[in-house]
């Protein structure tokens, strides 16, 4: 387990797994074990949403991968890279080609492995500030490789009637428990903030949209997405692929009022 820490705040990572955010006493991230969802963050690369109706197949300009649900990346782990006293970078290596087992076989999905046809490195890092968390992604290696991002965090929610605000407008969890596991979509937006028994605003850069989800009332996932992949069929899910450059970068920050 890594532990950063300030004067206001703790940070808990399990594995690259962001497992815990406290911030004067408040614990804002969904634990573990509580009902809901068995993580408390991940990420969704190389791509979004599911395939099972697309034969678990993803068009790109190299032939078709094979990908489950919100794509390989989750399926390996981080390699812990660096660590100070309020920061951390982990990593994650993926070599063409690559077939990585597959956890939703045989109970869910039909496919034992996973693979993608180009070479990755994907940095995960977190920088406890004064005023947040700072979750940024770096993805480089092979150009023109296409893809699309993800951040899954849940958020634990303590009140009744927990209000999200994003684009000057109230989304209620009621909102967000009706659209089920599609999640609601938040286009457009770079900004939300969670009104909880007290506050936090998650900002982006590099996203460009939200999409939220939850089964239950006792936590909320509110994720900056690149692509939201319920707006195609999914045999067209590569219609929301952008492409790597030599290094693409994006920004999550977490700001509790509470600070």
């Amino acid at each position: 387990m890594v532990e950063l820490k300030n004067k206001q705040a703790s940070v808990s990572i399990d594995k690259g797994e962001l497992v815990g955010y406290v911030v004067d006493g408040h614990e804002f991230i969904h634990q573990k074990g509580s009902p809901g969802w068995g993580s408390s963050d991940t990420e969704m690369f190389p791509i979004i949403g599911p395939v099972d109706q697309a034969n678990f197949r993803v068009s790109t300009p190299k032939g078709d991968a094979i990908q489950d649900q919100h794509g390989l990346l989750r399926q390996f782990d981080y390699k812990l890279i660096s660590q100070s006293e309020t920061t951390a970078v982990f990593q994650k290596n993926y070599k063409a080609g690559t077939e990585i087992k597959n956890s939703k076989y045989p109970e869910k999905s039909t496919e034992p492995l996973m693979s993608w046809p180009y070479d990755f490195q994907f940095e995960k890092s977190y920088h406890l500030t004064e005023t947040g968390l700072e979750v940024t992604f770096k993805i480089t290696e092979e150009t023109d490789m296409p893809f699309m991002l993800g951040y899954h965090p849940a958020f634990k929610l303590y009140s009744e009637s927990p209000i999200i605000v994003a684009n000057n407008k109230e989304i209620t969890l009621d909102e967000v428990l009706a659209v089920g596991s599609r999640a609601l979509q938040v286009p457009d937006c770079t900004s939300i903030t969670l009104k909880d028994e007290k506050e936090i605003t998650i900002t982006t850069e590099g996203f460009g949209n939200f999409m939220c989800w939850t089964a239950v009332r006792n936590m909320v996932c509110i994720e900056p997405i690149s692509f939201y992949p319920y707006a195609v069929e999914q045999v067209n899910l590569d219609q929301g692929f952008q492409e790597v450059g030599e290094e693409s970068v994006f920004k999550v920050k977490l700001m509790p009022q509470v600070l």
